[in-house]
Formats: C-alpha cells, sequence, structure tokens
C-alpha cells in the first residue's frame, strides 16, 4: 500500500469506493469496503472482512472457468482493501447504446456464454449488469465486481443471476431489451444445453410472477 499514488474517487458505492491509482508503475483499481454506521461495529466488521476475502476467490475462480476478470494484486483484510487490474475499455452499458443490431447481438451472445461458463462452474455473479462488463481493444470482455456473488449451482440462484440481468437490460436498453436477453440466452445455452436452459426460463419467469405479487400485496396494503 505504501507505493499508491494519486488515488482517484471513481465510485462511491452502497458497499465499497472505488479509486484510480498508480501502484508499483501500473494503473490499478482499489477497491475499499467502507464501514456501516448502521450495523454493530463487530458484525460490521466480519461482514467486510468476509467479503474482502471472498470476492478475490471468486474472481480467481471465474478465471479458472473461463471468464475475463481483473488480476488481483493485493488484497488488505485489515483495511478491507482490494488492488486489482485496472481493464483499460469501454463498459458494455456504453456500447449497446451505439452499435448496430448485429454488432449488439454478437456482444450478448458472447455475455450469454460467460455467464454459462460462470454457472456451469458453479459460480454466480450476484451483480449481472451492463456497468460490470467491459469491452477491451482486442475485443475480450471482462466480467468485474463480484462482490455480492457466491457458489452456487442451484436453480434459483442461477435464475436470480439472470433475471439481474434481464432488469438491467430493460431499465438501461429498454428499446432493444428482449432482442439482447434473446441473445444472452443464445449464449448461455450454448454452454448449458437446453434442457438446464429451459429450467433456467422457468425459474425466471417464477421470480418475475413472485415480484409482482410483491408489489401488489404493497399496493393493495399501502391503499388500505
Amino acid at each position: 500500500m505504501d507505493e499508491m499514488k494519486q488515488p482517484l474517487l471513481m465510485k462511491k458505492g452502497a458497499e465499497a469506493s472505488l479509486y484510480l491509482a498508480e501502484w508499483h508503475g501500473r494503473k490499478v483499481i482499489m477497491k475499499k469496503r467502507l464501514p456501516k454506521k448502521y450495523r454493530l461495529s463487530e458484525l460490521d466488521e466480519q461482514i467486510k472482512t468476509y467479503r474482502t476475502i471472498h470476492e478475490p476467490q471468486l474472481i480467481h475462480e471465474a478465471k479458472k472457468a473461463g471468464v475475463p476478470t481483473p488480476t488481483i494484486f493485493l488484497v488488505d483484510v485489515k483495511s478491507a482493501t482490494i488492488i486489482m487490474e485496472f481493464i483499460e475499455g469501454k463498459q458494455v452499458k456504453q456500447l449497446l447504446s451505439e452499435a448496430t443490431q448485429s454488432e449488439r447481438q454478437r456482444l450478448c451472445f458472447k455475455i450469454g456464454e460467460l455467464i454459462g461458463r460462470l454457472h456451469k462452474y458453479g459460480l454466480i455473479h450476484g451483480d449481472l449488469t451492463t456497468s460490470n462488463m467491459i469491452l477491451n481493444s482486442e475485443g475480450t470482455i471482462f466480467f468485474v465486481d463480484f462482490g455480492l456473488g457466491e457458489k452456487s449451482k442451484e436453480l434459483e440462484s442461477r435464475g436470480v443471476d439472470l433475471h439481474l440481468m434481464k432488469r438491467a437490460l430493460q431499465s438501461t436498453h429498454f428499446r432493444f431489451a428482449e432482442e439482447c436477453f434473446n441473445a444472452v440466452i443464445k449464449g448461455y445455452s450454448k454452454v448449458l444445453g437446453s434442457e438446464t436452459v429451459k429450467n433456467v426460463l422457468h425459474k425466471i419467469r417464477e421470480i418475475e410472477r413472485r415480484g409482482r405479487y410483491i408489489a401488489e400485496r404493497k399496493r393493495v396494503n399501502g391503499n388500505d
């Protein structure tokens, strides 16, 4: 940490702050988890410690599964800080709006394949949004931010992961969300097969029904 130069705040999230910095002559991202005042300090420390250790493990496992991820350089558990490779490139969030239809479909098909590799390996990203995917100049898509990830092969976990992806597309890229999600599912199917995809899609519909039911109950109760 003593070789860290010029940290520049890039993003202040609910769980952590991201800084762009220079470390030992290379450009890096420093992710520092923040204390939560609403949590008991002992519990807060446990959660921060767990996530600081767990996230780099998931990033490493994802790489082994064939999903490009940043290289981890340092994990400082005491200060709840991770120093990792800075990926030069553009967020997929920016690219989808600029791309042609065929480029969008190609990109989303590849994203689906990468999600399939994660799930096949028993990894759940936990925050599949186009902001957490970066395309570099060589055409490689990197997945970043595994802070909410977990290890699981449960159908529910896979369904929730893809449901989040679908929701992210609908909220950020609503004009072509359906087209993009269909391409994601095609790529996913290439890795995991049609039977698994059928079950996952059924689970997504179930999750959506659940969400609508909860929203309806809140609306009804709010009118009481």
